[in-house]
């Protein structure tokens, strides 16, 4: 979480919906899934937004699907489904390419790689982190309101967005929190969060932990986070598998949800922010 997958869809959304003969923006899939009738209220609010009905009451989530496939079978639509963690989402959502007219574009933001996996999608962007220069203009857009830092706060400010490692949310919510404070407060700060990591990005990037399968990862999880990072990938999965852990498959979904990469040489990383 945090890398900017939403910010990209709704400009995206922004700049070409325009183009098609309607469009809907479903946001916050993965909570409002969870409420009562979130399900068939998704599927009411894609209806809502194409045709600006309020008439339209979906009983349950298949006569749903069929109420999606009838009504838009035929429309040439640009739907955005914003933060989707489970396949059957994608199924009461976005069944089939058949649901939607010719033309249609649909675009998905996941932290779960295995949900886009297969022919399910015609394309997969993978999010990067920003480079350094792109970092420092982000974060000085929120710390100073333009786009680079003030000349008696530049060192500190590398330092800053350096502890961020090119995560957007993080680079934002530190340059909002730093803004208007003196250079002693910055460097309390900055030592602060060596050890004690800002709330706010952590509770956003807990997302991901609390939504791995069983404690077989998390536990997988919190032995690279203490022990393994900057080991060869392959020794840690021997230790792993030797604690009955299943370590390859456990790997691939860390990898998966962006919470563990793989650098050029075999060895295990893990974002600053995380541990």
């Amino acid at each position: 979480g945090g890398m900017g997958k939403t910010t990209i869809a709704k400009s995206i959304y922004n700049k070409v919906g325009c183009n098609f003969e309607a469009r809907c923006f479903l946001a916050n899939i993965r909570e409002v899934w969870e409420q009562d009738f979130g399900p068939t209220n998704l599927q009411e609010r894609i209806l809502y937004d194409i045709f600006k009905e309020t008439t339209t009451k979906i009983q349950n989530i298949e006569s749903g699907k069929s109420a999606l496939w009838e009504r838009l079978c035929h429309k040439r639509i640009l739907l955005v489904l914003d933060d989707m963690n489970k396949l059957d989402q994608l199924k009461a959502l976005c069944g089939s390419r058949k649901w939607f007219g010719s033309g249609s574009r649909i675009i998905i933001t996941t932290r779960d790689q295995q949900i886009i996996r297969g022919n399910r999608v015609n394309q997969v962007y993978i999010m990067k982190e920003m480079d350094e220069s792109e970092s420092i203009e982000l974060f000085s857009w929120h710390a100073f309101k333009k786009k680079s830092p003030r000349e008696n706060f530049a060192e500190i400010s590398r330092n800053v967005v350096k502890y961020c490692g090119g995560l957007p949310l993080a680079l934002e919510v530190l340059g909002s929190y730093l803004f208007d404070r003196g250079v002693t407060e910055w460097q309390c700060v900055l030592e602060k969060l060596k050890r004690i990591p800002n709330d706010q990005v952590q509770k956003k990037l807990k997302i991901s932990y609390d939504g791995l399968n069983d404690d077989t990862e998390r536990d997988i999880f919190l032995d690279i986070a203490f022990f393994f990072i900057g080991m060869d990938k392959n020794d840690v999965m021997h230790i792993l598998n030797g604690c009955g852990l299943f370590a390859e498959i456990g790997i691939s979904v860390l990898i998966e949800r962006s919470l563990v990469k793989v650098d050029g040489k075999n060895k295990l990383e893990m974002h600053d922010v995380l541990w």
